[in-house]
């Protein structure tokens, strides 16, 4: 009875590539995946936000707010927000930090 959902990244002669892997080996290639109990958050932000000519700082930045949201409004998510970027020099750590500290609470409603 258990599930799992991968994303396997990387980046070959062609260029980059990005595939989601389920719990019976099925394979499939795309341009952006969420996996895990909070990826219907994450897709809301990844579906909404996503352009095929980001630059590297606002494609991290994107991961960075699609990871939080799947946190911040999934009870089985949470931790920290993990940023690689992989490119044709191999993968490179960005960034690690805490949802918490992704949260605004100053925020007012108007």
């Amino acid at each position: 009875d258990l599930s799992i959902g991968s994303m396997i990244c990387g980046y070959d002669s062609t260029g980059p590539h990005i595939f989601y892997i389920d719990n019976e080996g099925s394979r499939l290639e795309g341009r952006r995946f969420s996996v895990g109990s909070g990826s219907t958050h994450a897709y809301g932000v990844l579906d909404t936000c996503y352009r095929y000519d980001m630059t590297k700082e606002e494609a991290c930045e994107l991961g960075r707010q699609a990871i939080y949201h799947a946190t911040f409004r999934d009870s089985g998510s949470g931790g920290r927000v993990t940023v690689c970027h992989i490119d044709e020099n191999g993968a490179k750590f960005v960034s690690q930090t805490d949802v918490f500290d992704l949260h605004d609470f100053d925020k007012k409603i108007e």
